[in-house]
């Protein structure tokens, strides 16, 4: 009995060694030559595009824009029963498939240097599991036609209207989605302006790895039309005059932490594009290997390999919206990349603005306020793949709904940076003042959004392009603000009798006046540079 016992155990310690694994498998920090090279002509590693927008956000172009070592990648997929499935330069690791021992060896490679497997009992203890469900249970659930014409409902929510009322329509911005699969998009009449136009610029399946738009889903097919689509007289999306790439990430067949993987690999794609915006209305939690499922812990924002990417996404500059999820009934919370801080992440409403009870609640494990806002995602207007206005519902259209929104808004302020951009839409919602789980800071109000970043917009303008003085009124010692391009300057101070009682040079280092003794009255200051000279009006208390 003991000998019989002992060949089970064995059996299965044989068999659990031997099942197939997923692991994110990180590589040596990369060449600095390789680095210096790409940093020193950033044109040989981003688009030109890119590089305009990081300088126009003042976005510092760094190691992780370097691509990651292809030699040392070609490495590991010759590897035995190894399998490279995606690959980032910005997590600077491969995410391969094999056993775990095979996984295991490949440490005994010298340029890698860690090795994280999707299932978390093989690099440390974890918790019970959530059962894999259907991701789009709730959006694949049949609705009647529902012609609204233009989408009215779900565009006034939000006040996306008045951005097109003022033709803010998305123009010059390129917006790149992730989803299963984009059937009917060269042939669907809701993107007959968009073709003909150029603005479709081009699709990718990141898991066959093919320029391809099919996919194994037409989830993407009804996400896209809430931005893009645009039937006259019938249906206008959030950004109807925006440019677009669509990208296959998720695989209908099967569901694991890879496509977490291939979705950070399109992120970087994207942001080598020179894309502004990014939809994602698809979130991780669950997936057919139990070991690997994601438990509320890890969804702090900075552990799944997806939120890691949405935030470098964020430090490069982009705008990732990302749909909730629609475990509002079940596992309750949001899933991964909703739950990172670098992700704009939308709840659903209904046409009334009430919370859906489907709709994915917060805050992360980490307690950050999610969702961000909300938009409608119950019975929300979309262009089906053939071309019918209909209705669907899930987060997947409050998601959409919003990036379109976003990328509208942000062609009106293109030179103000992502962080910016994204908190003044939080604080248009509203339930800003007074966040909760279920809303976030609430149903937000692009409108108030747009006015309010035209003026800030125009304000860095002047900092930008003039000299400022604060404060103003003064009591002690007031500051000079030097425009971009001026180094030096020389400033002057005059009473009202016209006297000049000051005078000295400034520079954008030493700018700084004391005017403590000076009685209390009107002065004006005068600054000259490159032969100008500007005038201003002084306070002193």
């Amino acid at each position: 009995m003991k000998k019989l016992s002992l060949l089970v155990l064995i059996f299965i310690s044989t068999f659990s060694f031997a099942q197939t694994e997923d692991a994110l498998v990180y590589l040596e920090a990369k060449d600095p030559t390789v680095v210096a090279t790409g940093l020193a002509d950033p044109v040989t590693i981003l688009t030109q595009a890119a590089i305009d927008r990081k300088n126009a956000q003042g976005i510092v172009i760094d190691d992780r824009d370097v691509p990651l070592n292809e030699t040392q990648k070609a490495t590991i997929e010759a590897a035995a029963g190894i399998s490279v499935l995606a690959k980032s330069k910005w997590l600077n690791a491969v995410y391969v498939r094999g056993t775990q021992n095979n996984i295991n060896n490949l440490l005994n490679l010298t340029f890698v240097t860690d090795v994280e497997f999707a299932d978390k009992s093989l690099n440390r203890p974890t918790g019970g599991k959530q059962f894999t469900k259907d991701k789009f249970e709730i959006e694949n659930q049949s609705r009647p036609v529902y012609n609204y014409g233009s989408a009215t409902n779900q565009t006034e929510m939000i006040n996306v209207d008045y951005l097109h009322e003022n033709n803010y329509t998305g123009q010059d911005i390129l917006v790149a989605y992730m989803d299963n699969g984009y059937p009917g998009v060269l042939t669907n009449p809701a993107y007959a302006t968009l073709r003909n136009e150029g603005r479709l610029k081009g699709y990718y399946d990141f898991v066959a790895r093919e320029e391809n738009y099919i996919g194994t889903g037409s989830h993407g097919a009804g996400t896209f039309s809430d931005a893009a689509g645009f039937l006259n007289g019938q249906f206008v999306g959030t950004a109807p005059g925006a440019s677009y790439y669509l990208f296959i990430t998720e695989d209908d067949n099967s569901e694991s932490p890879a496509e977490e993987a291939y979705w950070v690999e399109a992120l970087e794609r994207a942001d080598s594009l020179g894309v502004y915006v990014t939809n994602t209305s698809l979130s991780y939690q669950t997936f057919d290997n139990t070991s690997f499922d994601h438990e509320y812990v890890d969804l702090d924002g900075q552990t799944t390999i997806a939120a890691r990417g949405s935030n470098a996404a964020f430090d490069k500059g982009l705008i990732n919206v990302v749909s909730a999820g629609n475990a509002g009934n079940d596992f309750g919370y949001v899933a991964t990349p909703s739950d990172a801080p670098g992700s704009l992440t939308i709840g659903a409403v209904d046409a009334n603005g009430n919370y859906v009870s489907f709709s994915s609640r917060g805050p992360n494990s980490a307690g950050v306020i999610k969702p961000d806002v909300m938009a409608k995602g119950l019975d929300a207007a979309i262009v089906s793949q053939n071309g019918n206005v209909t209705t669907a519902s899930g987060t997947s259209f409050s998601s959409p709904i919003t990036a379109g929104a976003v990328a509208s808004l942000w062609g009106a302020v293109p030179t103000l940076k992502n962080n910016v951009v994204m908190q003044a839409i939080r604080e248009s919602a509203d339930r800003y003042n007074n966040p909760t789980n279920q809303y976030g800071y609430g149903i937000p109000d692009f409108g108030a959004a747009l006015d309010y970043l035209l003026t800030l917009g125009t304000e860095q303008q002047m900092l930008d392009t003039n000299f400022a003085l604060y404060p103003n009124p003064v009591s002690t010692q007031i500051n000079i603000s030097f425009p971009k391009s001026v180094e030096n300057a020389k400033f002057a101070l005059y009473n009202v009798l016209g006297e000049k009682i000051l005078q000295t040079r400034i520079t954008s280092m030493k700018n700084s006046i004391d005017v403590s003794g000076l009685s209390s009255g009107m002065y004006i200051a005068s600054i000259t540079s490159n032969n100008k000279t500007t005038s201003y009006k002084i306070i002193k208390e």
